[in-house]
């Protein structure tokens, strides 16, 4: 099995069984976001405990790509600090675009084939640009 297969394993495998999917009984924070060039949307309910993701769970509807990304960013931020998780985001956003990460990022280094369909960076940053989002609006 080479690299592209592992990767396509991986993206399908949190498309058909994503973690973190649902909500939560008592989110500090809920965000929608759509992607209106496609029609994918996405929802995040945050639960937020002294400066750390305690938990995240996402909802919405869209291509694997989407979706897969937000189950693989769920897992990847869930227990950070607020800080940690806003550097993987940026991180996983340059990553995508076809820069390099200075970080780990884990299951969502699946997805760096998207970078050579721009068309598809908008699927795959959604969730990522839902919880910068959040946040922002949890500074205002």
């Amino acid at each position: 099995m080479n690299l592209d297969e592992i990767y396509r394993e991986t993206i399908l495998d949190h498309n058909q069984s994503p973690r973190n999917y649902g909500h939560l009984d008592h989110p500090t924070k809920v965000v929608g976001l759509l992607n209106p060039t496609c029609g994918d949307q996405i929802q995040l309910e945050l639960l937020l405990q002294d400066g750390k993701i305690q938990d995240i769970r996402f909802s919405g509807q869209g291509c694997s790509i989407s979706m897969a990304s937000a189950s693989m960013m769920t897992e990847a931020i869930k227990g950070k600090t607020i800080e940690e998780a806003l550097a993987l985001t940026s991180n996983f956003k340059n990553f995508v675009t076809g820069g390099t990460s200075n970080i780990p990022l884990g299951d969502l280094e699946a997805l760096h084939g998207v970078s050579q369909f721009p068309s598809r960076v908008k699927c795959a940053t959604l969730a990522h640009n839902a919880f910068e989002k959040a946040m922002a609006e949890s500074s205002e």
